[in-house]
């Protein structure tokens, strides 16, 4: 299990300013430096034999038989493309991706809307 952490730590190291932002690309003088909106989460376990001894003897057999081993790993990652800077003459302004944007603002929006609901019927009591 260790080598298996140590392996996804560094996988992982590359998560951050370096996934947020793609490599600059020049098209026709314009320098365009894609933008993202990226998280990541990873989980793990390890588990090695039936040697807790406050569960009962039934309760600390393995489910499927076999010897109740253990190990296990989980990950996933999100990237959403929110727009671009764009570089022409000199002069930087952000493009943003409005379809991307609007589909990440719909949480947002619905959760705002629940909780304005819940403090005007808190208000009318």
């Amino acid at each position: 299990m260790a080598n298996l952490v140590d392996t996804l730590t560094d996988a992982t190291k590359t998560i951050g300013v370096g996934a947020a932002y793609g490599a600059p690309v020049e098209i026709d003088g314009v320098t365009i430096v894609p933008v993202a909106l990226v998280w990541a989460g990873f989980g793990g376990g390890n588990a090695t034999g039936n040697g807790n001894a406050s569960l009962p003897t039934d309760a600390a057999k393995p489910l499927f038989g076999g010897d109740a081993g253990g190990e296990g790993f989980g990950g996933g990652g999100v990237s959403i493309p929110v727009g671009a800077y764009v570089t022409t003459d000199g002069v930087a302004s952000f493009q943003p991706n409005i379809i991307a944007l609007l589909a990440v603002s719909v949480p947002v929006v619905v959760t705002a809307g629940w909780a304005f609901a819940r403090v005007i019927r808190a208000l009318k009591k």
